[in-house]
């Protein structure tokens, strides 16, 4: 008998960007990366060795321990209007699953769910199993991806329940202003929409740090973790935080998929969430500062290409629409030992761009970014 999955998963397959990661030599320069490259700090891996020795390896609360959920409800405190407590903060094995159970615990058939366009690439896979219908509000690449206020102005209908942001943005680092979320919380007071708001970029940027739309909508839930900011990717530690109403029930959806986060992760956040992890994080975004420098100065001298570069994150938008499609520009460049992730698998308006990351050390970026100049070259 052929085996026959699930409507809801029949046609989910692997991103884009990993279907170029598989089929990438050995040897090639990942410009494509979606990680820091840096050690997690040493005083965060001796925290979680140190839970090992002492055995804290059983499971904790569902929503993680009380202690972290003090320590994250703390940190985000500032942003929100209402008082935070552990009950308003849930634990999850990174964003990933803090979107997910977000997504299935509100969005359901007949709901539409309101992403950005370009936007990371999970956010509609994540729709589309939970049934609900996907709709977009424009971040056009002719003005930089700024957000355009008349796009999502039209998006909102009597049927949105849940509308995203991200911000910095992956793919494009661009941030949302103050007034772009003043306006995003004005068209939808009185809807019950509820705003899920990504920033597990926020601590990188490069001025100030951007706002949060926690501090001019109540009905926001936001969602982060310490995989970028403390290049901890690989502890799958992520959290959500709002309304203890609508934590509750992400909890409960949080403890079906995964029971609780990994005990010995959560003991290691406890460390990132100090005053020493706090200048870690800081040391880390210094270098990638740096890094977006030379990232930039290379495709100057090497490409003569337009780009897009951001206020955040650790990504730049290269236009090479003049090549072809972003795929097969992409596709084509695995030629040249270099792996690039192509605009379009962001979204309609990231079409024409490659993302390119410079989380990588400078001298991988220049070399990356001569090898892209020699495989265009051929084209």
């Amino acid at each position: 008998m052929t085996f026959k999955p699930a409507q809801r998963i029949k046609h989910v397959r692997k991103s884009a960007v990993r279907r170029l990661y598989d089929r990438a030599s050995p040897g090639s320069i990942n410009l494509g990366l979606g990680e820091p490259d840096f050690q997690t700090p040493g005083f965060i891996r001796e925290r979680a060795v140190d839970s090992i020795r002492q055995e804290f390896n059983g499971y904790t609360q569902n929503a993680g321990l009380g202690e972290l959920r003090d320590k994250i409800a703390t940190y985000h405190q500032p942003d929100f209007a209402a008082t935070l407590t552990r009950d308003s903060v849930c634990v999850t094995s990174g964003v990933q699953e803090a979107l997910f159970a977000i997504v299935m615990s509100i969005a359901e058939p007949g709901d539409e769910v309101l992403l950005p366009d370009p936007g990371f690439l999970a956010y509609p896979t994540l729709v589309d199993i939970a049934g609900a219908t996907v709709t977009r509000y424009h971040l056009p690449a002719a003005s930089r991806f700024l957000f355009d206020a008349a796009s999502f102005d039209r998006a909102v209908t009597d049927r949105t329940k849940l509308v995203l942001v991200n911000s910095p943005s992956n793919p494009t680092g661009q941030t949302l202003s103050g007034k772009d979320l003043a306006f995003i919380a004005e068209r939808l007071h009185g809807t019950g929409a509820y705003v899920v708001s990504d920033e597990i970029y926020r601590e990188l940027h490069h001025g100030e740090r951007p706002p949060s739309i926690a501090h001019y909508y109540d009905k926001t839930i936001v969602v982060s973790g310490l995989s970028k900011m403390m290049s901890m990717t690989g502890w799958r530690i992520g959290w959500a935080v709002g309304p203890d109403e609508a934590i509750g029930i992400v909890t409960v959806m949080h403890m079906y998929v995964s029971t609780c986060a990994a005990t010995i992760s959560q003991k290691a956040a406890l460390a990132a969430l100090t005053a020493e992890g706090r200048a870690g994080a800081e040391a880390m975004r210094i270098e990638l500062m740096r890094r977006h420098d030379v990232m930039c100065r290379a495709i100057e001298r090497e490409l003569k290409l337009p780009y897009v570069s951001g206020d955040g994150a650790f990504y730049v938008m290269l236009d090479v629409s003049r090549y072809g499609r972003s795929e097969e520009v992409a596709e084509s460049l695995l030629n040249s030992r270099v792996i690039t992730v192509p605009g379009g698998a962001f979204g309609s308006h990231g079409e024409g761009y490659l993302r390119l990351s410079y989380s990588i050390e400078t001298a991988s970026i220049e070399e990356g970014i001569r090898r892209i100049a020699d495989g265009l070259r051929l084209q």
